[in-house]
């Protein structure tokens, strides 16, 4: 049966022909996947550009065929290097198979155990693909639609704030900006988020990391993390660079379906990708369902960055404002919560590079950081309190 489902797209017969590889087509470099209680994520590397969207076929139990997904890939090669398929079976998902589906296209199948619904969306640099497959797991709890509560929980910015997901940027692999003295942002970022899990904790939040070691994880995995431990807020933490070593300052960015000027050139730097091909992330931003969160992230935002500009200690006096920010960062619009990005200070500054190393100066950030999203919980708890039935 399952040579037949091959046969079906095309693989076997190719195979059989001896075809080659036409010319002038992309290839897929790999493909991943990761299992968490909500959802699963596929993510399809290609080497190009590719545009696609996601079909549903139901079972058919009189063809002998699962429910599945399957997408396609138009001008992309895999040949028979998918061959044997990649299993998963995690009570969502059966397994992915890939398949040349004519001398020109490339097919992906995910077969469906449990399915409720999924999303796609289209990366760049490197050029991916990314489903996220809902389902309800048996005796799990499941099949969120991005943006949708939990069962039993409130929309966010009206239901109590727990759980913290902080994001220290870059790692492993991807050093991030280098500033003064060889000074790296992968280091300064996991120093700053261990320096604010324990302000956080006292207070009362349960607090995870997307990374506590030197480790190299992809945007959407760093997401999928947050999204999987019900995290009602995530903070991407970073540190900037400037071509001018006089720069230098705080800005804080939150998401929206607009950007200013200014942003692009930092949101072209944290998300790896020419700054000119930011219009067409705008538009992928305009399709996604961001209006929910992006008020909530923006009083999240202020609140953070006002901490930080106007609570620090005399001898970190006084602090260039920067300002808060909307940015197109693909780590923010990946996430269904709200979140922010906040910019510690400038590694290419002399000043602000030394205080980037001082531990005492990542603790006094990050005490102002807490006591930011402690002001936006308490907030949202008032909120949250209201709604309450008397």
């Amino acid at each position: 049966m399952r040579r037949l489902r091959w046969l079906a797209l095309g693989v076997l017969a190719l195979a059989q022909l001896g075809v080659t590889r036409p010319e002038g087509l992309g290839d897929v470099v790999e493909v991943r996947h990761w299992s968490y209680p909500d959802f699963t994520r596929v993510v399809v590397e290609v080497d190009r550009p590719v545009e696609s969207e996601v079909r549903h076929l139901a079972a058919d139990s009189r063809a002998g065929r699962p429910e599945r997904l399957y997408l396609d890939l138009e001008g992309v090669w895999v040949g028979r290097r998918f061959e044997g398929g990649l299993p998963v079976g995690d009570g969502l998902l059966q397994s992915v198979r890939l398949g040349q589906n004519t001398l020109s296209r490339t097919r992906v199948v995910i077969d469906v155990e449990r399915y409720a619904r999924h999303r796609l969306l289209t990366l760049s640099h490197p050029d991916r693909l990314v489903v996220d497959v809902y389902g309800r797991r048996e005796g799990a709890e499941g099949g969120r639609a991005p943006g949708e509560p939990r069962s039993g929980r409130l929309p966010s910015g009206f239901r109590p704030v727990q759980t913290v997901v902080l994001d220290p940027g870059h790692g492993g692999r991807d050093p991030g900006a280098i500033g003064v003295g060889g000074l790296r942002e992968k280091d300064v970022t996991l120093r700053l988020a261990r320096a604010l899990r324990p302000p956080l904790e006292a207070e009362g939040f349960r607090v995870l990391l997307t990374r506590d070691a030197d480790l190299t994880l992809s945007l959407e995995e760093r997401t999928a993390r947050a999204e999987a431990e019900g995290g009602d807020l995530f903070v991407s933490l970073h540190a900037n660079a400037a071509p001018r070593r006089g720069v230098q300052g705080i800005e804080t960015y939150y998401l929206d379906d607009n950007h200013e000027r200014h942003s692009l050139t930092v949101a072209a730097r944290e998300n790896g990708i020419p700054r000119g091909q930011l219009d067409a992330l705008q538009r992928a931003l305009a399709r996604l369902r961001v209006s929910e969160t992006s008020v909530h992230a923006e009083r999240l935002a202020t609140l953070v960055h006002g901490g930080i500009v106007g609570g620090m200690p005399p001898r970190y006096r006084p602090v260039q404002d920067l300002g808060v920010k909307k940015g197109p960062f693909y780590v923010l619009f990946l996430s269904d919560m709200p979140a922010i990005l906040v910019e510690a200070g400038f590694l290419t500054n002399r000043t602000e590079a030394a205080r980037l190393r001082d531990p005492r100066y990542l603790e006094a950030v990050a005490e102002q950081i807490a006591a930011g999203l402690v002001r936006y919980r308490d907030g949202a708890s008032q909120v949250a309190s209201s709604r309450e039935p008397g």
